[in-house]
C-alpha cells in the first residue's frame, strides 16, 4: 500500500526509505552506560518492520552528565552504535545517534558531582542548584559533542541528532528561563547551539546527517522560547543542519513534551506548520521538518504530510505499541495496527525505579531478548477455552489462535473488554477502549469463537478430560474488595466501576471519591463527575492526590486539573465511616475526625480476584487451572495482557 508516509525522503546526501521516524527515548536497556544486546533487539525489531529513520537513545557527550542510571555515554557507545547500524542498514533504514547533555535538568545521584548549566537556576524537581559553566566547561562540552558525533559516524551511523529539546543544555543556553548570563553566551543566546552544530559538522563532514531537535515553545512566555522567537532561532540554525524536529516543553513543563491521553493527539501540528514555514523561507526545501507530539494514528500522520504541515512524522510511541506498524501500513492493513493509547504507563521510564521500556498493549516491547516471541504455528493444535473476555482473556485468546489453536472464549457480560472498557469512560482515558477494540477485532480475524452473555459452567468444565482441562484458561477478572470503613443503612456507597459506567445514575448532591490506591481511576472519576457540574471531593491517605500518577508523568497535571475543576482534595486522610449525607475522614497524623458532605461515596479502592469458577473446578477435580490477570491478583492492564500472553504461549 502506497501512502505519503511511505514516500522516500531526501535528508542531506542520504535518502530515507519512508517518512516514519522512531525517535530517541529513554529505554533503560543499557549496560554500564553503553548500548546492549537488548537495544539491538529492540531497534532491530522496528527496523525489520521498515522504520525509515531510527534515532537511538540519547548519549551524554561529557562525563559531567549522568541524567539517569542507565543513560548511555557517547565515549562508550561505539561498539553498540556499530551493531545497531548494521542491523538497521540490513533492513534499509537510516540510523541517527542522538547526542545531548541534560545540563541543569540532570541529577548528581550517580555522578556524585555538580550539575553544569548556563546559570544558577535550580532544577525544578530536585531543587538542585547547578554550577555556572565557565568558558573551559563550555569548550569541553562543545568538544564532547564533536567527539561523540565522530564516534557515532565512524561506528556506521548515518549521522547524529543534537538535542535542543527537553532535558537539554543546548536549549537551556537558548532560553531566557535558564540563561541569565551577561557574557558572550548570554548576549548571544544562540552562540552555544551554533558552536555545537559547527563543531559537529566539522567532525562528521558533509556526507553525514546533522539533525536538530528543537523546543519551539517552552510554554513560559515570560522568559522562555515562544513560537515567534523559535521561528527565528530555527531559521538561523537551519543553515547548519539537514533535518529539524519540532518539539515543545521546558524546565517548567517537562510532561508537555510527551503528555498522556489528556492532551489531544497531534497537539504540536500548528506549531510545526509555523516553524516549517519559517525554515522554508530561510532555506527553501533543503531542511525537512519532522513533526513530533502524540502522533500515533497513521491517518493523522498522513494528513500532516499531505497538508504540508511536516515532511516526516515521529511515531515513537506508536511503534513501541506495534513494532510492525510500518509493515502493516505497507501491507495495506492499517486497521490491524495495535493502537497506542497514550497512557505513558510503561514507556516512560526516566525515574528511580529503573523500569525497562515496554507497552501495556505489547509487553514484548523492550523484552525482546527475554520473553519468547509469538511466531509460528503449532503442529499439534489444541481445543482451548478462555473463561473471561477482559484484556487478559482476549490476549490469551488472540495469542493462542495466532499459534493455530482452536479457541473458544466465553464472557458473562454483554460486552468484551472487562474493567478496561469501564476505565475508558473516565476523563482522559477514552483511548483505552481502542486497545480492547483491537484485541476483539484480532480475535475475530483469527477465528476465535466468542460467546458473550454466557456464564462459564464449572460443572461442565470439571467434566472435561484431564488433558482438555489443562487447556482451559481462567481470566474471570475481579470483584470489589472488602471495605475497611463502616457504612450505615441509609448511606450511599458505590464502586468506581458503577460511577464510570453510569455517572448520571448517582444520587444528587455532593460526591466524595475515596481513593486509597492513588492511581488513575479515582482521579478520572473525580474529573468526570466534576466536568458534569457535580460538587466533588477526593480523599487519599497519601501526601498528594494521585500519588501513583508520577509513573506516567501525570501527577502534577492531574492535580492542576482537579484544582481547576474545583475538586476539594482531602490529603493524608482515611475513610472511617459513611453515614447518610456525610463521610467521616480521619487525619492520619493527628487522629482527629471530621465530617465532609457526601450524598454518595465512590469507592475507588482495591479489587480482589473472582475465584469462584477456578475454585469450583479445583474442589471438583483437584486440578488448578491456568489463570491470568485479575483472576490471579489485582493487576494493571499491562500485567493482565502480559499474563494472558504468557499463559497462551505455555499451552501445550
Amino acid at each position: 500500500m502506497s501512502t505519503v508516509l511511505t514516500d522516500p525522503l531526501a535528508i542531506g546526501s542520504h535518502t530515507a526509505s519512508n517518512r516514519i521516524v522512531f525517535g530517541p527515548h529513554e529505554t533503560n536497556l543499557g549496560y554500564d552506560r553503553s548500548f546492549s544486546n537488548r537495544h539491538l533487539a529492540y531497534y532491530g525489531r522496528r527496523a525489520a518492520a521498515g522504520a525509515g529513520i531510527i534515532v537511538t537513545e540519547e548519549a551524554s557527550v561529557h562525563p559531567s552528565d549522568w541524567p539517569y542510571e542507565r543513560a548511555p555515554l557517547a565515549s562508550e557507545c561505539g561498539p553498540g552504535w556499530s551493531e545497531i547500524s548494521a542491523v538497521v542498514h540490513r533492513h534499509g533504514g537510516l540510523v541517527l545517534a542522538a547526542l545531548g547533555h541534560a545540563g541543569g535538568q540532570g541529577t548528581s545521584h550517580w555522578s556524585q558531582r555538580e550539575l553544569w548549566a548556563p546559570s544558577r537556576v535550580p532544577e525544578v524537581n530536585t531543587r538542585e542548584v547547578p554550577k555556572w559553566m565557565e568558558a573551559s566547561d563550555i569548550e569541553a562540552v562543545v568538544a564532547g559533542f564533536a567527539a561523540g558525533a565522530r564516534i557515532a559516524v565512524e561506528a556506521g551511523c548515518d549521522g547524529v541528532e543534537i538535542n535542543a529539546g527537553q532535558y537539554s543544555l543546548v536549549r537551556q543556553f537558548l532560553s531566557g528561563l535558564t540563561n541569565q548570563r551577561d557574557d558572550e553566551w548570554g548576549g548571544d543566546k544562540e552562540r552555544f547551539a551554533r558552536d555545537v552544530l559547527v563543531a559537529v559538522r566539522a567532525a562528521v563532514g558533509s556526507d553525514s546527517v546533522v539533525a536538530l531537535r528543537l523546543s519551539c515553545d517552552e510554554l513560559a512566555p515570560w522568559a522562555g522560547l515562544t513560537p515567534e522567537m523559535a521561528a527565528g532561532v530555527a531559521s538561523s540554525l537551519a543553515s547548519d543542519v539537514d533535518l529539524l524536529t519540532v518539539v515543545r516543553g521546558s524546565i517548567f513543563s517537562v510532561g508537555a513534551t510527551r503528555p498522556d491521553g489528556h492532551t489531544p493527539a497531534g497537539f504540536n501540528l500548528d506549531l510545526v506548520r509555523q516553524i516549517r514555514s519559517a525554515v522554508r523561507d530561510a532555506t527553501g526545501d533543503r531542511v525537512p521538518v519532522v513533526a513530533q507530539g502524540s502522533i500515533v494514528d497513521v491517518g493523522q500522520a498522513e494528513w500532516a504530510i499531505g497538508d504540508g504541515v511536516a515532511d516526516a512524522i515521529e511515531m515513537t510511541r506508536a511503534q513501541i505499541a506495534d513494532a510492525d506498524l510500518v509493515a502493516k501500513l505497507v501491507a495495506g492493513t492499517p486497521e490491524r495496527i495495535r493502537p497506542c493509547v497514550l497512557c505513558n504507563q510503561m514507556c516512560q521510564v526516566r525515574d528511580n525505579r529503573n523500569p525497562i521500556v515496554s507497552c501495556i498493549g505489547d509487553p514484548f516491547s523492550g523484552h525482546e531478548t527475554e520473553d519468547p516471541p509469538v511466531v509460528g504455528r503449532t503442529t499439534e493444535p489444541l481445543d482451548v477455552r478462555i473463561v473471561g473476555g477482559g484484556p487478559s482473556g482476549l490476549e490469551a485468546a488472540r495469542v493462542a489462535a495466532s499459534r493455530g489453536h482452536r479457541v473458544r472464549l466465553v464472557e458473562r457480560s454483554a460486552r468484551l473488554g472487562g474493567a478496561v472498557r469501564t476505565a475508558a469512560n473516565g476523563a482522559g482515558r477514552e483511548r483505552l477502549a481502542s486497545l480492547v477494540d483491537w484485541l476483539e477485532s484480532e480475535c475475530r480475524v483469527l477465528g476465535v469463537d466468542i460467546e458473550t452473555e454466557r456464564e462459564a459452567d464449572a460443572e461442565e468444565l470439571a467434566g472435561l478430560d484431564p488433558a482438555e482441562l489443562d487447556n482451559v484458561v481462567i481470566a474471570t477478572g475481579a470483584l470489589p474488595g472488602d471495605r475497611d470503613y463502616s457504612v450505615t443503612a441509609a448511606a450511599q456507597v458505590v464502586t468506581a466501576a458503577t460511577a464510570l459506567d453510569d455517572p448520571d445514575g448517582l444520587p444528587d448532591g455532593a460526591v466524595l471519591v475515596w481513593d486509597p490506591i492513588g492511581g488513575p481511576i479515582g482521579v478520572s472519576v473525580a474529573e468526570l463527575l466534576a466536568a458534569a457540574g457535580r460538587t466533588i471531593g477526593i480523599a487519599t491517605p497519601d501526601y498528594i492526590v494521585g500519588n501513583e500518577l508520577a509513573r506516567s508523568g501525570d501527577l502534577a497535571p492531574a492535580n492542576a486539573r482537579l484544582a481547576q475543576a474545583g475538586v476539594e482534595m482531602h490529603k493524608r486522610s482515611t475513610l472511617v465511616a459513611v453515614k447518610k449525607g456525610v463521610a467521616v475522614l480521619r487525619d492520619r497524623f493527628t487522629g482527629a475526625d471530621r465530617e465532609v458532605r457526601a450524598a454518595v461515596v465512590v469507592d475507588a479502592g482495591h479489587r480482589l480476584p473472582d475465584e469462584s469458577t477456578w475454585q469450583q473446578v479445583l474442589d471438583r477435580t483437584g486440578r488448578k487451572l491456568p489463570r491470568s490477570g485479575d483472576a490471579v491478583a489485582p493487576r494493571t492492564i499491562h500485567e493482565a495482557i502480559l499474563e494472558g500472553r504468557r499463559v497462551a504461549i505455555d499451552l501445550g
